[in-house]
């Protein structure tokens, strides 16, 4: 194995009873990568989540943490995981630095070498003006420096996060992000979240679960090239008929929308826009709009696992 995979994934399959709740899953995850995990409620997101951080075991396939088999060497596999659940295991009656002295001991710190450890976590964590407060006492976005913090204490090769700007303001948000964005440099990130957009923001890579099994896995310029729609938005001066737009090379359909407005949809990479302006001009017909559309990420995530339902549908 490469030694830039720090987690692989393998044919893992998870099963409750005759329930299949992680079917035949695969990914990897390289150093310096940031991966977001996305999935509806009941995909095997968590499910998936839990067998990589080693609180559950897979029925079937494998899974090693920067080489490390999870089920072989469950000591050293986890040892190379730094993770923030959703809820953060903080003890709100400790200050930063008693708990952060508190989680390098738990993951085997040398003595020698706790305080230089908490120094920089908290140096990397913009925590370094809070050592004396109170958790309790600090605001959810400094909560979650700290929760963040206690996962990179020990260097670990993984970072996991599940939800972490789950709560914050803006501007609380900006900065979480920014932390990813930073951790992504120097270990392999999986990131589980709902928000869409801190996918295409903080994300090398996205991977969609549904029903089990892995229904999208795409770099994010590749997400962003699924985003490119392939149609366009077109106002006229001039009622025109939709035969006349319907010729244009590349053209599947046009929708009258009312108003001399129209949808245009084409094949891709045969985008019509040039064909119809020059034909505009020619004819007279007044284009005075021409809006490309393009889908959200969230159009593609509910797309997505809405197909993959309905192939379920019609299969049973």
């Amino acid at each position: 194995m490469s030694d830039d995979i720090l987690v692989s994934v393998e044919q893992v399959s998870r099963f409750y009873g005759p329930i299949r709740a992680v079917d035949g899953v695969s990914f990897e995850v390289r150093r310096g990568e940031v991966l977001g995990f996305l999935g509806p409620n009941g995909a095997g997101k968590s499910t998936t989540m839990q067998m990589i951080t080693g609180n559950l075991a897979p029925t079937a396939g494998q899974i090693k943490i920067h080489g490390i088999d999870i089920l072989d060497e469950p000591k050293r596999a986890k040892a190379e995981i730094g993770f923030l659940p959703e809820l953060p295991p903080l003890y709100k009656e400790l200050n930063v630095d008693e708990y952060l002295t508190y989680c390098a001991r738990l993951n085997k710190i040398p003595a020698a070498k706790v305080a230089a450890a908490v120094d920089n976590a908290k140096q990397r964590c913009g925590l370094t003006q809070m050592h004396k407060r109170l958790i309790g006492n600090l605001s959810k976005g400094y909560q979650q420096r700290v929760g963040i913090a206690q996962a990179i204490i020990h260097s670990p090769a993984v970072v996991i996060l599940d939800e972490p700007t789950v709560g914050l303001d803006p501007i609380q948000i900006r900065e979480i992000r920014a932390l990813i964005r930073e951790l992504g440099g120097t270990h392999s990130v999986i990131l589980s979240t709902h928000i869409l957009p801190e996918v295409q923001a903080v994300c090398d890579r996205v991977q969609i679960i549904n029903k089990g099994q892995l229904v999208l896995s795409d770099t994010i310029d590749g997400l962003s090239r699924r985003m490119e729609g392939s149609s366009v938005l077109v106002a006229l001066r001039k009622t025109v008929e939709l035969d006349a737009l319907g010729t244009l090379p590349g053209v599947s359909s046009v929708d009258a929308l009312g108003d001399n407005r129209y949808r245009i949809h084409f094949a891709k990479d045969q985008n019509p826009a040039e064909a119809l302006v020059e034909k505009s001009v020619q004819q007279g017909w007044g284009l005075y709009e021409l809006t490309p559309e393009r889908m959200s990420l969230e159009e593609i995530f509910v797309n997505i696992t809405r197909t993959d339902e309905a192939a379920t549908e019609t299969a049973a």
